[in-house]
């Protein structure tokens, strides 16, 4: 799981969202906190964020959710127990509303496959299981797409 957020929010402070349970993301009461929920933890993903100037056109991903976010100019994506990915990354549209668009793929299959690691190397803590979970690594991928609500 990951999270992306006004700079200035508490992602641990009253009002930060739930956990993303049965959905992809999940978003705080004061829109300034964005949750988005992977089918596993153990395994690294890869993330690609794009601002753009209008809404871009919708991508053919296997899961996409929409929602609003109230940005001051600045976002980090905290990535949880793995720590913060970007910190005040700062944002070209300014303070406002933001329209955000995810993207995921390989949700499923790569929990999945995690899932299926402990069958086929009995040893969580041996070689031959960090390397079968390494090259899981970059499989599920995110696309988050921001742009300001006119």
């Amino acid at each position: 799981m990951f999270r992306v957020h006004d700079t200035g929010a508490d992602p641990d402070g009253p009002g930060a969202p739930l956990p993303p349970v049965g959905a992809l993301v999940s978003v705080s009461a004061d829109r300034e906190q964005l949750w988005v929920g992977s089918l596993q933890e153990h395994v690294a993903v890869a993330l690609v964020l794009e601002e753009w100037d209008g809404a871009p056109v919708t991508a053919d991903w296997d899961e996409e959710a929409k929602t609003q976010l109230y940005l001051r100019g600045r976002l980090t994506i905290d990535m949880c127990s793995a720590g913060v990915a970007v910190d005040g990354l700062r944002l070209v549209g300014g303070v406002g509303d933001y329209a955000a668009r995810v993207y995921a793929r390989n949700r499923e299959p790569v929990a999945r496959l995690y899932n299926d690691l402990f069958d086929h190397h009995g040893d969580p803590l041996g070689d031959e299981f960090a390397r079968a979970k390494k090259d899981l690594e970059g499989i599920e991928r995110y696309l988050l797409q921001l742009w300001r609500e006119t």
